[in-house]
Protein backbone atom coordinates (compact mmCIF):
# COMPACT_ATOMS: atom_id res chain seq x y z
CA UNK A 1 0.00 0.00 0.00
CA UNK A 2 1.33 3.46 -0.92
CA UNK A 3 2.25 5.78 1.92
CA UNK A 4 -0.36 8.49 2.54
CA UNK A 5 0.87 12.02 2.07
CA UNK A 6 1.14 14.25 5.12
CA UNK A 7 -0.74 17.52 5.48
CA UNK A 8 2.29 19.55 4.42
CA UNK A 9 3.35 17.24 1.61
CA UNK A 10 -0.13 17.38 0.10
CA UNK A 11 0.14 21.10 -0.63
CA UNK A 12 3.92 21.58 -0.80
CA UNK A 13 4.02 24.16 1.99
CA UNK A 14 7.64 23.76 3.01
CA UNK A 15 9.19 24.53 -0.36
CA UNK A 16 6.80 27.34 -1.19
CA UNK A 17 7.29 29.37 2.01
CA UNK A 18 11.09 29.18 2.19
CA UNK A 19 12.32 32.84 2.13
CA UNK A 20 8.82 34.02 1.16
CA UNK A 21 8.14 37.57 2.42
CA UNK A 22 4.90 37.71 4.40
CA UNK A 23 3.10 40.71 5.89
CA UNK A 24 0.88 39.45 8.73
CA UNK A 25 -1.51 41.74 10.57
CA UNK A 26 -2.65 40.69 14.03
CA UNK A 27 0.51 38.69 14.73
CA UNK A 28 0.39 39.42 18.47
CA UNK A 29 -2.98 37.71 18.88
CA UNK A 30 -3.67 34.04 19.57
CA UNK A 31 -4.07 32.86 15.97
CA UNK A 32 -1.45 35.34 14.75
CA UNK A 33 1.17 34.04 17.18
CA UNK A 34 0.55 30.42 16.13
CA UNK A 35 0.78 31.43 12.45
CA UNK A 36 3.98 33.40 13.08
CA UNK A 37 5.57 30.33 14.68
CA UNK A 38 4.51 28.14 11.77
CA UNK A 39 5.68 30.57 9.10
CA UNK A 40 9.05 30.88 10.85
CA UNK A 41 9.31 27.08 10.96
CA UNK A 42 8.61 27.00 7.21
CA UNK A 43 11.41 29.50 6.56
CA UNK A 44 9.31 32.57 5.70
CA UNK A 45 10.44 36.14 6.38
CA UNK A 46 7.59 37.61 8.42
CA UNK A 47 6.75 41.22 9.17
CA UNK A 48 3.99 41.50 11.75
CA UNK A 49 1.76 44.54 12.23
CA UNK A 50 -0.48 44.74 15.30
CA UNK A 51 -1.20 46.36 18.62
CA UNK A 52 0.51 45.11 21.76
CA UNK A 53 -0.62 41.61 22.77
CA UNK A 54 -4.34 41.82 23.64
CA UNK A 55 -4.11 39.62 26.76
CA UNK A 56 -1.88 38.95 29.73
CA UNK A 57 -0.48 36.38 29.60
CA UNK A 58 -0.16 36.07 25.83
CA UNK A 59 1.05 33.31 23.53
CA UNK A 60 3.09 35.92 21.64
CA UNK A 61 5.16 36.78 24.72
CA UNK A 62 5.28 33.30 26.23
CA UNK A 63 6.80 31.91 23.03
CA UNK A 64 9.08 34.87 22.29
CA UNK A 65 7.54 35.40 18.87
CA UNK A 66 9.04 38.91 18.76
CA UNK A 67 12.49 37.30 18.30
CA UNK A 68 11.30 35.39 15.21
CA UNK A 69 9.57 38.15 13.22
CA UNK A 70 10.02 41.81 12.45
CA UNK A 71 7.33 43.42 14.58
CA UNK A 72 5.60 46.75 13.96
CA UNK A 73 3.42 47.78 16.90
CA UNK A 74 0.66 50.00 15.56
CA UNK A 75 -3.07 50.24 14.91
CA UNK A 76 -4.65 48.86 11.75
CA UNK A 77 -6.76 52.04 11.72
CA UNK A 78 -3.62 54.12 11.07
CA UNK A 79 -3.70 53.88 7.30
CA UNK A 80 -0.55 55.89 6.64
CA UNK A 81 1.57 53.85 9.07
CA UNK A 82 0.15 50.64 7.66
CA UNK A 83 0.99 51.64 4.08
CA UNK A 84 4.55 52.63 5.00
CA UNK A 85 5.13 49.43 6.94
CA UNK A 86 3.86 47.24 4.13
CA UNK A 87 5.92 49.09 1.54
CA UNK A 88 9.05 48.73 3.68
CA UNK A 89 8.59 44.96 4.01
CA UNK A 90 7.95 44.38 0.27
CA UNK A 91 5.79 41.28 0.87
CA UNK A 92 4.74 38.65 -1.64
CA UNK A 93 1.84 37.57 0.58
CA UNK A 94 -0.43 39.58 2.89
CA UNK A 95 -2.50 37.77 5.52
CA UNK A 96 -4.93 40.06 7.34
CA UNK A 97 -5.90 38.83 10.81
CA UNK A 98 -5.97 42.04 12.89
CA UNK A 99 -9.46 42.47 14.30
CA UNK A 100 -11.70 42.99 17.29
CA UNK A 101 -12.57 39.27 17.49
CA UNK A 102 -15.13 38.90 20.31
CA UNK A 103 -18.93 38.90 20.13
CA UNK A 104 -19.52 40.09 23.70
CA UNK A 105 -16.91 42.86 23.38
CA UNK A 106 -18.75 44.10 20.27
CA UNK A 107 -21.83 44.69 22.42
CA UNK A 108 -19.72 46.71 24.86
CA UNK A 109 -17.96 48.77 22.18
CA UNK A 110 -19.62 48.55 18.77
CA UNK A 111 -17.89 51.67 17.42
CA UNK A 112 -14.40 50.27 17.96
CA UNK A 113 -15.54 46.92 16.55
CA UNK A 114 -16.77 48.47 13.29
CA UNK A 115 -13.88 50.90 12.94
CA UNK A 116 -11.32 48.12 13.42
CA UNK A 117 -13.00 45.37 11.43
CA UNK A 118 -14.39 47.47 8.58
CA UNK A 119 -12.14 50.50 8.15
CA UNK A 120 -9.14 48.40 9.14
CA UNK A 121 -9.91 46.21 6.12
CA UNK A 122 -10.25 49.28 3.89
CA UNK A 123 -6.87 50.53 5.11
CA UNK A 124 -5.35 47.13 4.44
CA UNK A 125 -6.49 47.10 0.81
CA UNK A 126 -5.43 50.70 0.28
CA UNK A 127 -1.95 49.70 1.47
CA UNK A 128 -1.98 46.75 -0.93
CA UNK A 129 -2.91 49.06 -3.81
CA UNK A 130 0.26 51.09 -3.11
CA UNK A 131 2.58 48.09 -2.71
CA UNK A 132 3.78 46.68 -6.04
CA UNK A 133 5.35 43.54 -4.56
CA UNK A 134 2.09 41.96 -3.30
CA UNK A 135 0.85 38.93 -5.21
CA UNK A 136 -1.70 37.45 -2.81
CA UNK A 137 -4.02 38.73 -0.07
CA UNK A 138 -5.99 36.55 2.35
CA UNK A 139 -8.49 38.43 4.53
CA UNK A 140 -9.46 36.29 7.53
CA UNK A 141 -13.05 36.85 8.66
CA UNK A 142 -15.29 34.32 10.45
CA UNK A 143 -18.02 31.73 10.11
CA UNK A 144 -20.32 34.26 11.79
CA UNK A 145 -20.34 36.46 8.66
CA UNK A 146 -23.28 34.51 7.25
CA UNK A 147 -26.93 35.47 7.68
CA UNK A 148 -27.66 32.86 10.31
CA UNK A 149 -30.95 31.01 9.92
CA UNK A 150 -30.14 28.46 12.66
CA UNK A 151 -30.03 25.82 9.92
CA UNK A 152 -28.68 22.33 10.59
CA UNK A 153 -27.06 22.44 7.15
CA UNK A 154 -23.58 23.92 6.82
CA UNK A 155 -23.31 27.35 5.23
CA UNK A 156 -21.72 27.50 1.79
CA UNK A 157 -19.60 30.35 0.48
CA UNK A 158 -22.30 31.62 -1.90
CA UNK A 159 -24.95 32.09 0.80
CA UNK A 160 -26.10 35.55 2.02
CA UNK A 161 -23.94 37.49 4.46
CA UNK A 162 -25.42 39.04 7.59
CA UNK A 163 -24.88 39.34 11.33
CA UNK A 164 -27.12 39.79 14.39
CA UNK A 165 -24.48 41.27 16.70
CA UNK A 166 -21.97 44.04 15.87
CA UNK A 167 -19.04 41.63 15.61
CA UNK A 168 -20.75 39.30 13.14
CA UNK A 169 -22.10 42.22 11.16
CA UNK A 170 -18.69 43.91 11.04
CA UNK A 171 -17.13 40.75 9.63
CA UNK A 172 -19.85 40.50 6.99
CA UNK A 173 -18.99 44.11 6.12
CA UNK A 174 -15.31 43.15 5.89
CA UNK A 175 -16.30 40.45 3.40
CA UNK A 176 -18.20 43.05 1.34
CA UNK A 177 -15.18 45.37 1.41
CA UNK A 178 -13.02 42.50 0.18
CA UNK A 179 -15.43 41.73 -2.64
CA UNK A 180 -15.64 45.39 -3.67
CA UNK A 181 -11.85 45.86 -3.78
CA UNK A 182 -11.45 42.60 -5.67
CA UNK A 183 -14.02 43.66 -8.26
CA UNK A 184 -12.87 47.27 -8.53
CA UNK A 185 -9.07 47.07 -8.26
CA UNK A 186 -7.98 43.41 -8.35
CA UNK A 187 -10.48 41.89 -10.74
CA UNK A 188 -9.49 38.36 -11.80
CA UNK A 189 -10.28 39.31 -15.42
CA UNK A 190 -7.48 41.89 -15.26
CA UNK A 191 -4.99 39.69 -13.41
CA UNK A 192 -2.32 40.09 -16.09
CA UNK A 193 -2.36 43.82 -15.36
CA UNK A 194 -2.36 43.93 -11.55
CA UNK A 195 -1.05 40.44 -10.66
CA UNK A 196 -2.80 40.23 -7.26
CA UNK A 197 -5.06 37.40 -6.08
CA UNK A 198 -7.54 38.42 -3.35
CA UNK A 199 -9.52 35.95 -1.24
CA UNK A 200 -11.28 35.75 2.13
CA UNK A 201 -11.20 32.90 4.64
CA UNK A 202 -14.05 31.99 6.99
CA UNK A 203 -13.13 29.65 9.85
CA UNK A 204 -15.06 28.08 12.68
CA UNK A 205 -14.45 28.40 16.42
CA UNK A 206 -10.77 27.67 17.01
CA UNK A 207 -9.22 26.16 20.12
CA UNK A 208 -5.59 25.71 21.05
CA UNK A 209 -3.01 26.26 23.71
CA UNK A 210 -2.23 29.86 24.61
CA UNK A 211 -5.65 31.45 24.07
CA UNK A 212 -6.35 33.81 26.97
CA UNK A 213 -9.21 35.86 25.49
CA UNK A 214 -12.08 36.91 27.72
CA UNK A 215 -15.58 35.51 27.17
CA UNK A 216 -14.35 32.60 25.06
CA UNK A 217 -15.17 29.03 26.07
CA UNK A 218 -11.85 27.17 26.18
CA UNK A 219 -9.89 30.07 27.74
CA UNK A 220 -12.63 30.26 30.39
CA UNK A 221 -12.09 26.53 31.02
CA UNK A 222 -8.33 27.00 31.30
CA UNK A 223 -8.60 29.94 33.71
CA UNK A 224 -11.01 28.05 35.96
CA UNK A 225 -8.83 24.93 35.99
CA UNK A 226 -5.68 26.88 36.86
CA UNK A 227 -7.54 28.66 39.69
CA UNK A 228 -9.02 25.34 40.85
CA UNK A 229 -12.52 26.70 40.33
CA UNK A 230 -15.61 25.30 38.66
CA UNK A 231 -15.98 26.17 34.98
CA UNK A 232 -19.06 28.36 34.44
CA UNK A 233 -20.84 27.55 31.19
CA UNK A 234 -22.97 30.00 29.21
CA UNK A 235 -25.32 28.81 26.44
CA UNK A 236 -24.63 25.10 27.06
CA UNK A 237 -26.72 23.93 24.09
CA UNK A 238 -25.24 26.33 21.52
CA UNK A 239 -23.59 24.37 18.69
CA UNK A 240 -20.40 25.61 17.03
CA UNK A 241 -17.93 24.18 14.48
CA UNK A 242 -14.95 23.60 16.78
CA UNK A 243 -11.45 22.93 15.43
CA UNK A 244 -7.82 23.14 16.51
CA UNK A 245 -6.23 26.46 15.53
CA UNK A 246 -3.77 24.73 13.19
CA UNK A 247 -6.63 23.53 10.97
CA UNK A 248 -7.71 26.92 9.59
CA UNK A 249 -4.13 28.19 9.61
CA UNK A 250 -3.21 25.37 7.24
CA UNK A 251 -6.13 26.50 5.10
CA UNK A 252 -4.87 30.10 5.00
CA UNK A 253 -1.40 28.95 4.01
CA UNK A 254 -2.77 26.67 1.31
CA UNK A 255 -5.06 29.39 -0.04
CA UNK A 256 -2.25 31.98 -0.12
CA UNK A 257 -0.04 29.57 -2.04
CA UNK A 258 -2.77 28.89 -4.59
CA UNK A 259 -3.35 32.64 -5.02
CA UNK A 260 0.33 33.20 -5.80
CA UNK A 261 0.39 30.30 -8.24
CA UNK A 262 -2.93 31.04 -9.97
CA UNK A 263 -4.68 34.10 -8.56
CA UNK A 264 -7.75 34.22 -10.83
CA UNK A 265 -8.73 30.63 -10.04
CA UNK A 266 -8.87 31.11 -6.27
CA UNK A 267 -9.87 34.77 -5.76
CA UNK A 268 -13.05 33.99 -3.81
CA UNK A 269 -14.40 33.33 -0.32
CA UNK A 270 -13.45 30.02 1.36
CA UNK A 271 -14.72 28.08 4.37
CA UNK A 272 -12.28 26.21 6.64
CA UNK A 273 -14.16 24.23 9.26
CA UNK A 274 -14.24 20.79 10.88
CA UNK A 275 -15.94 17.60 9.79
CA UNK A 276 -19.51 17.02 11.01
CA UNK A 277 -18.31 15.56 14.32
CA UNK A 278 -16.62 18.88 15.11
CA UNK A 279 -19.99 20.67 15.36
CA UNK A 280 -20.80 20.08 19.03
CA UNK A 281 -22.69 21.86 21.83
CA UNK A 282 -20.79 24.01 24.29
CA UNK A 283 -21.52 21.62 27.16
CA UNK A 284 -20.02 18.70 25.18
CA UNK A 285 -16.76 20.63 24.83
CA UNK A 286 -16.60 21.44 28.54
CA UNK A 287 -17.42 17.88 29.55
CA UNK A 288 -14.69 16.54 27.23
CA UNK A 289 -12.20 19.12 28.56
CA UNK A 290 -12.90 18.07 32.15
CA UNK A 291 -12.48 14.39 31.22
CA UNK A 292 -9.13 15.10 29.54
CA UNK A 293 -7.86 17.14 32.50
CA UNK A 294 -8.91 14.58 35.10
CA UNK A 295 -9.34 15.09 38.87
CA UNK A 296 -10.11 18.64 39.94
CA UNK A 297 -12.03 19.64 36.80
CA UNK A 298 -15.77 20.30 37.04
CA UNK A 299 -18.35 22.72 35.67
CA UNK A 300 -21.74 24.33 36.31
CA UNK A 301 -24.21 26.06 34.01
CA UNK A 302 -24.43 29.84 34.43
CA UNK A 303 -28.17 30.56 34.37
CA UNK A 304 -27.80 34.36 34.26
CA UNK A 305 -28.85 36.65 31.40
CA UNK A 306 -26.39 36.91 28.51
CA UNK A 307 -26.31 38.84 25.21
CA UNK A 308 -27.74 37.08 22.17
CA UNK A 309 -25.40 34.67 20.42
CA UNK A 310 -26.15 32.33 17.54
CA UNK A 311 -27.49 28.98 18.74
CA UNK A 312 -26.50 26.77 15.81
CA UNK A 313 -23.67 27.36 13.35
CA UNK A 314 -21.99 24.98 10.93
CA UNK A 315 -19.84 25.34 7.80
CA UNK A 316 -19.82 23.39 4.54
CA UNK A 317 -16.16 23.05 3.54
CA UNK A 318 -16.60 20.87 0.47
CA UNK A 319 -15.25 23.60 -1.82
CA UNK A 320 -11.92 23.79 0.03
CA UNK A 321 -11.74 20.01 0.07
CA UNK A 322 -12.32 19.54 -3.64
CA UNK A 323 -10.56 22.58 -5.09
CA UNK A 324 -7.75 23.31 -2.62
CA UNK A 325 -7.04 19.76 -1.52
CA UNK A 326 -7.53 20.91 2.08
CA UNK A 327 -9.29 18.96 4.80
CA UNK A 328 -9.09 18.83 8.61
CA UNK A 329 -6.54 16.43 10.08
CA UNK A 330 -7.36 16.18 13.79
CA UNK A 331 -10.64 15.13 15.35
CA UNK A 332 -12.15 17.21 18.15
CA UNK A 333 -11.05 14.88 20.93
CA UNK A 334 -7.44 15.12 19.74
CA UNK A 335 -7.70 18.92 19.54
CA UNK A 336 -8.93 19.16 23.14
CA UNK A 337 -6.21 16.76 24.31
CA UNK A 338 -3.59 19.06 22.77
CA UNK A 339 -5.05 22.09 24.53
CA UNK A 340 -4.86 20.20 27.81
CA UNK A 341 -1.25 19.15 27.09
CA UNK A 342 -0.29 22.76 26.35
CA UNK A 343 -2.01 23.97 29.52
CA UNK A 344 -0.21 21.38 31.66
CA UNK A 345 3.10 22.56 30.17
CA UNK A 346 2.17 26.14 31.05
CA UNK A 347 1.26 25.15 34.60
CA UNK A 348 4.57 23.31 34.95
CA UNK A 349 6.54 26.26 33.46
CA UNK A 350 7.68 24.27 30.43
CA UNK A 351 9.19 25.53 27.16
CA UNK A 352 6.01 26.69 25.46
CA UNK A 353 7.63 27.58 22.14
CA UNK A 354 8.92 24.02 21.98
CA UNK A 355 5.43 22.69 22.82
CA UNK A 356 3.87 24.75 20.01
CA UNK A 357 6.52 23.75 17.48
CA UNK A 358 6.15 20.10 18.45
CA UNK A 359 2.38 20.27 17.92
CA UNK A 360 2.92 22.02 14.57
CA UNK A 361 5.29 19.22 13.60
CA UNK A 362 2.70 16.63 14.62
CA UNK A 363 0.12 18.38 12.48
CA UNK A 364 2.51 18.61 9.51
CA UNK A 365 3.05 14.86 9.69
CA UNK A 366 -0.62 13.99 10.06
CA UNK A 367 -1.65 11.91 7.02
CA UNK A 368 -4.51 12.76 4.73
CA UNK A 369 -7.68 10.91 5.56
CA UNK A 370 -6.84 10.57 9.27
CA UNK A 371 -10.34 11.64 10.33
CA UNK A 372 -13.00 9.04 9.72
Amino acid sequence: MARRKSAVESVGLKGFWKNRRVFLTGHTGFKGAWLSLWLHRLGAEVTGYALEPPTQPSLYELCGVDTLVKSVVSDIRDGDKLSRSMADSRPDVVIHMAAQPLVRESYRDPVETYSTNVMGTVNLFEAVRKCASVRAVVNVTTDKCYENRESVMGYRENEPLGGYDPYSSSKACSELVTSAYRSSFFNPRDYKTHGVGVASARAGNVIGGGDWAQDRLVPDCVRAILKQEKIRVRNPRAVRPWQHVLEPLSGYLTLAQRLVEDGPAYAEGWNFGPEDHGAQPVEWIVRRFCKAWGPGASYEVDKGEHPHETHFLKLDCSKARTRLGWSPRWNLEDAIDRVVAWTRAYKEKGDLREVCLRQIGQYENSPLGQIS
